[in-house]
């Protein structure tokens, strides 16, 4: 079969959609990525795998209608060329967009997958802003037209399927809950914790919704008590969102020793096994990635009791859940595993025993392959 995969960024091809793409080409299928941001050595790992790179226009934020149907007539035309049997379209644009294209292409097979509803549907301590309502109900309203078009639909949580699908009454042909993407748990191997003084760790975008202030907020108050208690946080600053902390409240809890901050950084994994408790308290997610790998790991989850995140912690078994935007519940468990270090070990074997269970990407892929009855 000819197979197009419609995504966003080359790198979530790359790194996301690999392990699936590989599987689909040792099947014998032809496969064609889609990304907006190609470079040239980017497109040659693809075709060294045996894909077809395709380069298309796609404003990933933008609220341009005239633009957005300028895209996907182009994509239509671009489909109509490949002639493919199915067309997979991942993140909020190839789904709306993407799903459209292929109905008009006349393409037999259309999945679409939404891997999180993102900041329009996130709720926020001090509630909605107009233009985020207004955001949402667009998305809602395109949502509405292009679900229709799609003949599998596929969600990360049921949360996600059941605020769009229920709550907001949007209509969809057949739909499955995937739980998550998945890892490669050969890359991801268990590592014991290697040191007996306990360090928090947080990876993400530093954002507001992504839980980088708490988990700032909450660092300070445990520092009161536990001085020695080390706190690390991983990931980009968003110059161009609102909701981003702010870079001089970065370096001044680098100066004042609150945090180490190395960046955005590659060997993700030394970091991991170099913690003793992943937190992410996030306002919301698809099913986290980050959270994935630190079971992966070995280690205890703490997180936010929202949407996305609930799929990776059994309470009190390999971690925590605390409400979204409380502080000081996500001092006190952080405080809890400074004075019971001796459950780190355990929790974090449930981590991976659990991650095992619910993310082998072997096993998302054979699922994949199910829905795409391939």
């Amino acid at each position: 079969m000819k197979i197009v995969i419609i995504g966003t960024v080359a790198s979530s091809i790359l790194g996301f959609r690999g392990p699936l793409i590989k599987e689909l080409l040792s099947k014998g299928h032809e496969v064609f990525a889609f990304a907006m941001d190609y470079s040239e050595e980017q497109k040659q790992t693809l075709i060294d795998w045996g894909v077809v790179p395709v380069d298309y226009d796609l404003s990933r934020s933008g609220l341009n209608p005239i633009a957005d149907l300028k895209m996907m007539f182009h994509l239509k035309k671009q489909l109509i060329d490949i002639q493919p049997d199915m067309v997979f379209s991942y993140f909020v644009k190839p789904v709306i967009y993407g799903s459209l294209a292929a109905k008009l292409a006349r393409i037999p097979q259309r999945i679409a997958m939404l891997e999180g509803l993102g900041f329009a549907f996130t709720e926020q301590p001090e509630g909605k802003a107009f233009k985020t309502k207004l955001i949402q109900r667009v998305q809602l309203f395109l949502y509405r037209i292009a679900f229709p078009a799609t003949t599998h639909l596929l969600f990360l949580n049921p949360d996600d399927r059941d605020e769009l699908l229920v709550e907001h009454k949007l209509p969809a042909k057949t739909t499955s809950v995937l739980g998550g993407i998945g890892l490669d748990f050969e890359e991801y191997p268990y590592r014991p914790v290697k040191s007996s003084n306990i360090r928090f760790l947080y990876i993400g975008r530093l954002l507001k919704e992504k839980g980088i202030f708490d988990f700032i907020a909450a660092a300070k108050l445990v520092k009161t008590q536990y001085p020695e208690a080390e706190f690390v946080v991983l990931g980009a600053i968003d110059h161009t969102s609102p909701n981003a902390l702010p870079e001089s409240e970065l370096h001044a809890c680098m100066d004042s020793g609150l945090i180490e901050y190395p960046g955005q950084v590659d060997s993700v994994l030394e970091w991991i096994e170099n913690s003793s408790v992943f937190v992410l308290p996030s306002f919301r997610e698809g099913v986290p990635r980050s959270s994935q790998e630190a079971m992966a790991v070995g280690r205890p989850i703490l997180t936010t009791d929202v949407p996305g995140c609930r799929e990776t912690v059994i309470e009190g078994e390999n971690g925590f859940f605390v409400p979204a935007f409380d502080v000081d519940a996500l001092a006190e468990k952080m405080i809890w595993f400074i004075e019971n270090h001796e459950q780190i070990e355990p929790m974090g074997l449930a981590s991976r025993k659990i991650a095992e269970e619910k993310f082998d990407v072997h096993k998302v892929n054979a699922r994949m392959l199910e829905i795409m009855e391939l």
